[in-house]
């Protein structure tokens, strides 16, 4: 019994060492890969509910119909609910650099400036491009791994992300908690684009569950430091093993 009780420490030490040795070996660009591969499967269709609070406690909500496909860098909102909205479409490609908006009651198609990633959705304290792929977290910022810290009550990689000279974020500055054991954000702390000491937005993601083999963070809540609001997106449903058509996110597809 004391040989097997010995033998249990030592595989247990083995791997504590062992996941401490890979957590050490990860740079910062590593772990933006890993959590941009993570967050953004390759095709995901799913229903989405976005509740938005006001300054003054006002509560609005939206319940959308959300495709997405290569990686984040397609992706299709359809409204359900409440009616006002219902039927109405954003599409956005290019991991968000091209956006449309589809409106069913005068059946037009109208394509948004190139700036207006940075404008709210549906008056959320989401803009577009908090919406639109993750590549831009590589693309668009340099990074630089911190020392580790918890949030959440989890251990978490901690990274600085800065924007490139030539960047054309809305963010001059990220700072990013990557849960160690699941590989996706559980806080991002986002600085104004003209004061990178400025905190304008944090996120937290909770309620984190394994679907389709993928971790996914079931809720998201953006809390808008300047305005003093925040919205919730909560993942009601949602499928990877999918296999959606390309012309799904063209003109054609946001009128079906």
């Amino acid at each position: 019994m004391k040989s097997i009780t010995i033998l249990m420490i030592m595989i247990m030490s083995m791997g504590i060492f062992t996941g401490s040795a890979h957590a050490q070996e990860m740079t910062a660009q590593d772990i933006i890969n890993t959590m941009t591969e993570t967050m953004n499967p390759e095709q995901t269709e799913g229903k989405m509910e976005m509740t938005i609070m006001t300054s003054s406690g006002e509560e609005r909500t939206f319940l959308y119909h959300t495709y997405s496909k290569g990686g984040g860098e397609m992706s299709l909102m359809k409204y359900l609910e409440p009616s006002r909205v219902k039927g109405q479409t954003i599409l956005m490609l290019n991991d968000a650099n091209d956006i449309w908006t589809y409106f069913p009651r005068t059946k037009r198609i109208r394509k948004l400036a190139s700036h207006a990633k940075k404008q709210k959705l549906e008056g959320s304290d989401f803009s577009y491009e908090d919406m639109g792929g993750s590549d831009e977290f590589i693309n668009e910022y340099d990074a630089v791994r911190l020392d580790d810290e918890k949030k959440e009550g989890r251990t978490c990689y901690k990274l600085e992300l800065t924007r490139k000279p030539e960047g054309s974020a809305g963010y001059s500055r990220l700072v990013i908690w990557v849960d160690q054991e699941y590989m996706v954000p559980l806080v991002i702390d986002y600085y104004h684009d003209e004061d990178n000491s400025l905190r304008e937005k944090q996120l937290i993601c909770r309620d984190i569950q394994l679907i389709d083999n993928i971790y996914t963070p079931m809720q998201y809540t953006m809390y808008n430091k300047l305005d003093n609001t925040k919205t919730t997106m909560k993942i009601v449903e949602v499928h990877y093993d999918v296999d959606l058509p390309d012309d799904l996110f063209t003109e054609q597809g946001m009128q079906r």
